[in-house]
């Protein structure tokens, strides 16, 4: 079980989004990312950024088809900080449970 922490890096609606997408996937391509989000390239490019520079998303540019692709992964860092983020909204989340105050 992962230790409940939230992370304020994480935690904008987002990177949020990003790193949940991220979470269910090995690698997840810039243009699914993109769309999914419905982000321009310039607004995702900038939160990947964010994410690779705190160490939580690795992106990879292989040439396919003679042609540059963007792809993006969690490290296991950006996995562990996602599911210790996901571990503390539950928390507060609970908290807000009428049978859970009672108890």
């Amino acid at each position: 079980m992962t230790a409940a922490h939230f992370d304020e890096l994480i935690h904008p609606s987002t990177r949020l989004a990003i790193v949940a997408l991220l979470a269910a996937a090995d690698w997840a391509d810039f243009a699914f990312l993109r769309d999914r989000l419905a982000l321009s390239d310039s607004a995702l490019s900038k939160q990947l950024s964010t994410l690779e520079d705190a160490g939580y998303v690795r992106i990879d540019r292989p040439l396919r088809d003679h042609r540059r692709h963007v792809r993006a992964a969690l490290t296991p860092a950006g996995r562990a900080a996602f599911q210790g983020h996901v571990a503390a909204l539950r928390e507060i989340v609970s908290s807000a449970d009428p049978q859970h105050a009672l108890a």
